[in-house]
């Protein structure tokens, strides 16, 4: 299985399925922990199965360890299961969840929120100082309702478009100035790919109708254009105004000239050259360290630029949960792992992006010897979350179910989808 493959696999974990088993038991959920926030102590974390990941873990518990003889971490990756949420959803109904899982998808926290299973970081005297410090003005993006964190931001992959210039050049364009900025740019550029015969498509999201497909073509897109608004503000869907059918209508045409696939590819279309161009983050930088590639922002109606463009975040945090003992020492080993020490370690050892407001200048050496990953540090300050709340998977998947309908496969109007998507999203954010 591919990177990619794998990476979108984890991303499966809150199926609609799985939400439903989490929501038959939330009230079972977290035992009777203590509600001690300053209890000391040895603690469990969990952290993610990626090799890279895992490299750090061992190293920030060590060095953790090291220094805290009478607050030990026992750390490992996280379960095996059919997803990771599945594995945290079914720790948290029995009680025995780990103190920290640095693997917390955003699209779960609303729902492990209501089962009982996560720690108000805001609660802490110094949480909600320390978050917003360290992650700006992104950080209110991972508030609840109430403006409560339950969720620490931690890091993100900002997504791009990846191109192969070998193909660009095959097909006459130039590679080093590719035409991709705005809706017609993207477009002719395409044709031409796909005209010059270098690829069957020239771009293949996949088609297929998980909820999280929506946050690598319609979220990067609808961001880029609106400057930043999320799906859901103030309580209300945006995503069916002028921005986003403009955005539909762009992919629809794609699929309609054949230019993008309907058919699900069985692989990494990109990495095995069955398209010219894929929508990924920083991650991607080792995965397809044998092509001759290049990146630039995802297109706007009428090129926005390149340090104007917003983007999906594509983010993992870290969830405090309440079965934990020793929440004080919990804690103090959540900003420790968070720490600038660390957050550079993370960044070294991954390529993953902390979310703290001064990653290039705090880094600057990093991304001076690593000039690929120079975009994608600029890009992570400009990036939209999903919409927060227990419901978050009902809605992107609300949004797919249209979008795959009318956008993928040509049936019906637009602007009616979304605006019948819209009109769901915005009653499941009312519901709590």
């Amino acid at each position: 299985m591919t990177y990619l493959a794998k990476h979108r696999r984890r991303l499966a974990g809150v199926g609609i399925a799985a939400i439903a088993a989490m929501a038959l038991t939330a009230c079972s959920g977290g035992g009777a922990a203590s509600t001690d926030l300053t209890a000391k102590g040895p603690i469990t974390i969990w952290y993610s199965n990626n090799e890279q990941e895992v490299q750090w873990g061992k190293a920030m518990v060590e060095a953790w360890n090291a220094a805290n003889p009478d607050q030990q971490i026992t750390g490992q990756e996280i379960p095996a299961g059919k997803s990771s949420e599945e594995v945290i959803g079914a720790a948290i109904t029995a009680g025995n969840a780990p103190c920290l899982v640095f693997n917390t998808a955003p699209s779960a926290v609303g729902q492990f929120e209501r089962q009982g299973g996560l720690v108000d970081l805001s609660s802490f005297p110094d949480g909600k100082e320390y978050i917003e410090s360290r992650s700006g003005d992104l950080a209110s993006q991972y508030q609840n309702a109430d403006g409560q964190y339950y969720q620490m931001p931690w890091k993100s992959n900002p997504v791009m478009i990846f191109y192969n210039k070998d193909m660009f050049a095959k097909a006459g364009l130039d590679p080093e100035n590719p035409q991709l900025s705005t809706y017609d740019e993207f477009t002719a550029t395409s044709q031409k790919l796909v005209d010059a015969g270098v690829a069957p498509v020239a771009i293949q999201p996949a088609p297929t109708s998980e909820f999280f497909q929506t946050q690598f073509d319609f979220m990067p897109l609808y961001a880029a254009a609106t400057g930043g608004t999320g799906l859901v503000e103030d309580g209300k869907a945006t995503f069916a105004d002028d921005a986003g059918v403009e955005v539909g209508e762009f992919w629809k045409n794609l699929y309609d000239k054949g230019l993008a696939g309907r058919e699900q590819y069985q692989g990494d279309s990109f990495a095995a050259g069955n398209s010219a161009m894929a929508i990924v983050g920083p991650w991607a930088i080792s995965v397809y360290k044998d092509l001759n590639w290049g990146s630039v922002p995802v297109p706007t109606p009428n090129g926005t630029p390149a340090d104007e463009t917003w983007t999906f975040s594509d983010a993992k945090n870290v969830g405090l949960y309440t079965a934990c003992e020793n929440k004080g020492t919990a804690w103090d080993v959540l900003k420790f792992a968070t720490s600038q020490e660390q957050d550079g370690a993370l960044l070294e050892t991954t390529g993953q992006m902390p979310l703290r407001t001064d990653l290039q200048t705090t880094y600057a050496d990093y991304f001076s010897a690593n000039p690929a990953y120079e975009t994608f540090g600029a890009q992570a300050s400009r990036t939209i979350e999903v919409p927060s709340g227990p419901n978050t998977v009902q809605m992107l998947q609300a949004i797919r179910d249209a979008w795959g309908k009318t956008v993928i496969f040509g049936e019906g109007d637009v602007k009616s989808a979304l605006d019948g998507a819209a009109q769901t999203v915005t009653g499941l954010a009312a519901t709590k």
